[in-house]
């Protein structure tokens, strides 16, 4: 299988209706983050069903949502509690 590019997703909705929907959508994808950050391997096919999904529920007049593709080369550093990401050998969809 071909490594799937990490990337960070963030987004800050302003109505609690669109916000759940935004979350569960994103939790689809999502391997870890916290609040409205969250850190997903993600396929070319993968980004677009994301981005298409969000699209449907976004008030661009309201929301913001940002897309940012991280460098795996290079090595994580992780303060507190947290907890490096993990590059799972497999995906379960179920």
């Amino acid at each position: 299988m071909a490594k799937r590019p990490l990337y960070l997703l963030a987004y800050d909705i302003k109505n609690s209706k669109r916000l759940q929907q935004a979350l569960k959508i994103i939790k689809t994808w999502a391997t870890g983050g916290q609040k409205s950050v969250f850190e997903c391997y993600l396929t070319d096919a993968d980004k677009q069903a994301l981005l298409t999904a969000m699209k449907k529920i976004l008030n661009t007049e309201e929301d913001r949502f940002f897309i940012l593709r991280l460098d795996t080369r290079i090595r994580v550093h992780v303060m507190g509690m947290a907890v490096e990401p993990v590059t799972l050998k497999f995906f379960y969809i179920g």
